[in-house]
């Protein structure tokens, strides 16, 4: 198994982790009650904590589907190698770190792994298209 798949598994792993935290907060703060409810009627905002969780959740959602299709087109063309080696980690190490610095509210180190993940993606997008 190519060991860009490695990495891929750890992101689904982390987008679970994203999901499960995300909703234990929430769960605190709106109660149990609300989590098995229908969920139909309006709510206060989420905590600070919940809001910032949800959107780094909703951000990965956006993102991880395109280093998913990515990276398994690229080994499916046969592309894998160097840049796809590099990106794969990039773009899971990013998103790592930048969940618990989106949880406790760190602007700029977030953007910045932020970036670094988007660089990891672009190197497997670029093995790709131009491999």
């Amino acid at each position: 198994m190519p060991v860009e798949f490695s990495w891929l598994g750890g992101t689904l792993v982390l987008a679970l982790v994203q999901l499960f935290w995300a909703a234990h907060v929430r769960t605190r703060d709106y109660g149990l009650a609300w989590n098995m409810g229908a969920r139909d009627e309006a709510m206060p905002p989420p905590s600070p904590l919940a809001g910032r969780l949800l959107r780094a959740q909703a951000n990965l959602m956006e993102t991880l589907p395109l280093f998913a299709a990515a990276l398994l087109a690229a080994a499916y063309a046969g592309r894998l190698g160097p840049l796809t080696r590099i990106g794969a980690p990039l773009f899971f190490l990013g998103r790592l770190a930048y969940l618990p610095l989106y949880a406790a509210g760190v602007p700029r180190f977030r953007s910045l792994a932020w970036g670094v993940a988007m660089l990891g993606l672009v190197l497997v997008l670029w093995a790709l298209l131009l491999g």
